[in-house]
């Protein structure tokens, strides 16, 4: 029988449709039709990006040269721009400010075909420590409100080059389902005097079965109530409310963890398309500020990984209903992808 489940941190249902129980190789792959030919993201082609803000390199050649191993540009077709002041203004019952944010490209490797999940641990280190440094540096600026960094792998999840690329988009306001999550975590501190998120690792380590894997510093699971089939959460095992503030010696077991989550969606379900997303604390110092807002967030806040394969579509009862059919049930999915022999 179907079964109904409820996010406790998005607070939504989930249609858990068990009589389709559908297995990894019932998702047939889609054929991806990004474009080939020339790319501006390999190396020797520095000329053709905008400037680079930072990166890491292999040698002492300077700026917009080759000799890179991760290497960070302004996106060239920006969301938002850097530029300017917000200017909010009210419109009768509406409100606008001017698209003022911060639009970056992080290259995560010189080699065109090098996925994220094919990479060395020290590549995929490297990577990370490029976000944290990036989210660091956004943080200072009070006109933003919060910073995203997400990856799109893949033609149907929103990639538009193939060279491996993850994005960080600087937002004035907080986006609304990083505001949900946020509203969770903190009225479960304020009930309970504990972070919902360690209340759910505790309890997935308790169970077990929907345990991807795990070790004394990170966990993988698939959520109990998943939105989407293979649906992934990776998290720190210790209370840790931003990712800004990952520490050295946490970025090779992030990445040991991060790489090997990847290797076994790629192997499991054929290398598909997906999403990946950080979602941290938004930015504290920003302007201007409610009285004692974030008062509890170093508490009550716990940074995490989502990461989404794109095997199944929204459609019309999902975007009339807020509701989520997913066909293979978490406990099924983390089996398969424990069984992957990588």
């Amino acid at each position: 029988m179907p079964e109904l489940r409820h996010d406790p941190i998005q607070r939504r249902w989930v249609i858990i449709a068990t009589e389709r129980g559908r297995r990894p190789d019932d998702y047939p792959r889609q054929e991806e039709s990004l474009p080939g030919g020339f790319c501006p993201f390999c190396e020797g082609n520095e000329s053709k990006t905008p400037p680079e803000i930072t990166a890491i390199r292999r040698d002492s050649t300077g700026p917009n040269q080759p000799g890179w191993d991760v290497r960070v540009v302004p996106n060239k077709y920006p969301a938002l721009r850097i530029e300017g002041n917000l200017d909010r203004k009210g419109l009768g019952l509406f409100d606008r400010m001017n698209g003022v944010g911060a639009h970056e490209i992080i290259i995560e490797t010189p080699q065109h075909d090098l996925n994220l999940a094919d990479a060395s641990v020290e590549q995929i280190q490297k990577v990370l420590r490029i976000y944290r440094a990036r989210l660091q540096d956004l943080l200072r600026d009070l006109r933003f409100k919060y910073v995203l960094i997400f990856k799109n792998h893949g033609a149907s999840a929103g990639a538009s080059l193939s060279h491996p690329h993850t994005q960080i988009i600087a937002t004035p306001v907080t986006p609304l389902t990083l505001a949900s999550e946020l509203n969770s975590a903190k009225e479960h501190y304020l009930d309970k005097d504990r972070c919902l998120y360690c209340d759910i690792i505790q309890q997935e380590l308790e169970s077990g079965e929907r345990i991807v894997v795990s070790d004394d510093h990170f966990i993988v699971l698939t959520p109990f109530a998943s939105c989407f089939p293979f649906e992934i959460f990776l998290a720190p095992r210790n209370h840790s409310h931003s990712f800004a503030e990952i520490s050295d010696d946490m970025l090779p077991r992030l990445a040991m963890a991060l790489k090997e989550v990847l290797s076994r969606l790629k192997k499991c379900l054929n290398d598909p398309a997906y999403n990946f997303l950080i979602h941290t604390i938004p930015n504290t110092k920003s302007r201007p500020r409610r009285a004692n807002y974030w008062e509890t967030i170093e508490l009550d806040f716990h940074w995490h990984i989502e990461l989404i394969p794109r095997l199944t579509r929204i459609a019309g009862f999902e975007w009339g209903t807020g509701f989520y059919i997913n066909p293979t049930a978490p406990e099924e999915a983390a089996k398969y992808l424990r069984e992957v022999e990588l």
